[in-house]
């Protein structure tokens, strides 16, 4: 634990200018970000008596090992920026609304030549039109179903649409009249683009335009005693008043605007958004955060409405937002999404008639969501911590592993050798810090070599990070010939030589941003038993790292295997901790035998084997299984080949031909140290 004051700024350093402040770690990951009409007021506080404060800013500030700002003009310039940087750095001390799922939202794609109507999720795309999001994505093809009969406009897929014109036929939709069949020249591109633009005008609250002409032309139609015309257009009224019921009226002065409701206790909170357009709920949200900063309601609603809106532009933003409480800074905020609309937003809390009524409804939404979220993860929590409680106590720990990173060698029968490397944090899986490596320090299987390789280059890594950035200062003659001068004994045997690959690359500078391999876990476990947990073990003391933990968990009866000992600890088959392991282990497995057949399978594309006439993928396949690899099928005779099931003796001398044409004629040799390249007969790795 860090003590504020070996890292306080002197008096009269910080400036009294409106800007945003960062709080670092020792490895320098940016973990809190705050803004302030005064800097040097705000970052202060954080200096007091540590009684005084808050115990999650107690929390951050013995954290934190510095702190830095950036003076900026104005307040909304600070609004900006400090939403800039916690979606960038992505502070752990920062509060963060997370979807608790990917809503759906009804898509047009205007930025085709051709706009098609679709379920979208995810990061919205530029030139896009979006509306929702919904609950669920049944709920948009049934409004979608009822709007083609009046607009419509084009639903399939970049590859039906190519295979249609190609063919001069329409799919069935073009057939029923519910796609106007711009694959078959039926419209023009401009005339489909008008259909999708009154598709998006319907769908923006602009409905009453369009039904009211649909009558006058049914009116019309009837007495020009065109009856089948005006049945078809009364058909078209009746389905726009459908898709319009399908969202009743909640404000009747047909108002855009998101209201947002928060429900909180101590420790969490939910968020629940209603957007609001024409008077008509087209979309519903929720978000469920952890209160890691000392935060109010108003400070809620403010990294709500940064989160809501920090991306979006023009009509996205509403003209009305409506909160039940004010941010600190209300004309700041409130200015920001002026200038990110494009014109004036009125950001206040509801007081009287509809709206009041309809805030008290999402306030319950957002009540009801923060019960079933503590439902559902209250024994979630409980049981995580319980697990690490008993990790922490088989293995003999000073604390409870919050970093656990496993590792794991997967190839096939000695091709395709590949690691992996898993993080849980806190109990849970951390995959944005996934990483996998090709093991290049020597060719063949070998799990120990292969352990030792990987977990030398990981820390190896890690030792470079902390040289970089001064945490370690270099002593004279004390600097290794393979790395970066480092406290603790000396290295005791030499470090494997291994040329940086795609997955070693080199982090980015020192911004806060995350990196590849900056932070150490306090605990490393491999798949495997005694000889892995020892390669593991003397990677890392030759490396001089004396202070992360490593055990070993073996498939065969799940023992915990730990370095010098003869015997392994067994967890009880019950045990919470044994269980958390074993997912550690099996989500490493799994990765990197994910990896080794994604190689594979590129390798067997781009084998000699592809020039054989007659020779499909299943025999193709049939043959790698049977002897392993190409290298050793060459090697085979055709008495030999012609063992494989489904390989007939013309096939056979085919393929022993084919090989024989494309084997090299000498070794391949390295210029730089003299060593014979052997060659890897599957393609590039």
């Amino acid at each position: 634990m860090a003590d504020p004051s070996s890292y306080r700024p002197k008096p009269g350093q910080i400036p009294d200018s409106p800007g945003v402040y960062k709080f670092r770690d020792e490895h320098r990951r940016v973990i809190y970000v705050g803004k302030a009409k005064n800097l040097r007021q705000r970052v202060a506080n954080y200096f007091q008596d540590l009684a005084n404060l808050h115990p999650r800013t107690r929390t951050m500030v013995t954290t934190a090992a510095s702190v830095e700002w950036t003076v900026v003009s104005t307040e909304v310039e600070a609004l900006q920026l400090e939403y800039s940087w916690i979606k960038e750095f992505d502070p752990r001390f920062n509060v963060k609304y997370r979807d608790d799922k990917s809503y759906p939202y009804l898509a047009v794609t205007l930025n085709e030549e051709f706009p098609r109507v679709q379920v979208m999720r995810g990061a919205k795309k530029k030139g896009v039109r979006y509306f929702g999001p919904y609950g669920h994505a049944w709920a948009i093809r049934e409004t979608v179903d009822l709007m083609l009969r009046v607009f419509p406009v084009r639903t399939c897929s970049a590859g039906v649409f190519k295979n249609a014109a190609r063919t001069g036929r329409p799919c069935l939709l073009g057939y029923i009249g519910k796609c106007s069949a711009p694959c078959v020249g039926r419209v023009t591109p401009e005339e489909h683009r008008d259909l999708a633009e009154d598709f998006c005008d319907f769908m923006a609250g602009r409905t009453g335009t369009y039904i009211r002409r649909l009558e006058k032309d049914m009116m019309q139609a009837a007495e020009e005693m065109e009856y089948e015309r005006a049945a078809r257009l009364r058909d078209d009224a009746e389905a726009l008043k459908r898709a319009m019921e399908k969202s009743a009226v909640v404000l009747a002065d047909a108002t855009d605007a998101d209201l947002i409701a928060v429900a909180e206790d101590e420790l969490e909170a939910a968020l629940q958004i209603f957007h609001v357009r024409g008077g008509r709920v087209r979309g519903q949200r929720g978000w469920v955060t952890d209160k890691v900063e000392a935060v109010d309601t108003s400070g809620l609603v403010e990294h709500a409405l940064q989160q809501l809106y920090g991306e979006e532009r023009g009509d996205a933003v509403p003209k009305e937002v409506l909160v039940p409480a004010l941010p600190e800074d209300t004309e700041a905020v409130s200015q920001w999404l002026a200038e990110r609309r494009g014109s004036q937003v009125s950001l206040r809390i509801p007081q009287r008639g509809d709206k009041k009524d309809l805030m008290a409804t999402v306030q319950r939404n957002a009540q009801q969501a923060l019960g079933l979220h503590k439902t559902k993860r209250a024994s979630d929590l409980t049981t995580r911590s319980r697990a690490l409680e008993e990790i922490a106590e088989a293995l003999g720990l000073d604390t409870a592993p919050l970093r656990i990173e496993c590792y794991d060698i997967s190839h096939l029968q000695g091709d395709d050798v590949v690691a992996s490397m898993v993080v849980f944090e806190d109990g849970l899986a951390r995959k944005s810090e996934y990483r996998r490596f090709q093991i290049k320090g020597f060719e063949g299987q070998d799990d120990v070599r292969s352990m030792h390789e990987v977990i030398g280059r990981r820390f190896k890594r890690y030792l470079q990070e902390k040289e970089r950035t001064g945490e370690w200062e270099e002593q004279a003659g004390d600097t290794p010939a393979d790395g970066p001068a480092v406290a603790g004994p000396a290295p005791t045997g030499p470090v494997p030589a291994v040329g940086p690959t795609a997955e070693d690359a080199e982090p980015r500078e020192d911004d806060g941003r995350p990196k590849r391999f900056a932070y150490p876990p306090q605990l490393v476990v491999v798949d495997g038993g005694q000889p892995q947990v020892a390669a593991a073990k003397r990677a890392l003391d030759e490396l001089g790292i004396d202070d992360i933990a490593v055990c070993g968990l073996a498939k065969r009866l799940e023992e915990v295997w730990l370095p010098d000992d003869d015997d392994p600890v067994v967890l009880p088959r019950s045990s919470e901790g044994l269980y958390l392991l074993q997912r550690v282990r099996d989500e490493a497995h799994r990765f990197a035998i994910t990896y080794q057949r994604a190689k594979r399978a590129k390798r067997i594309r781009t084998s000699p084997l592809d020039d054989v006439s007659g020779l499909g993928e299943t025999r193709k396949q049939a043959l790698i299984k049977h002897f392993g690899s190409v290298k050793k099928l060459r090697q085979a005779t055709i008495d030999e080949i012609c063992e494989v099931p489904g390989i007939g003796r013309r096939t056979a001398e085919s393929v022993a031909a084919a090989l024989a044409s494309t084997a090299p004629a000498a070794p391949a040799v390295n210029t730089a140290t003299g060593e014979i390249i052997e060659e890897d007969d599957g393609g590039s790795s």
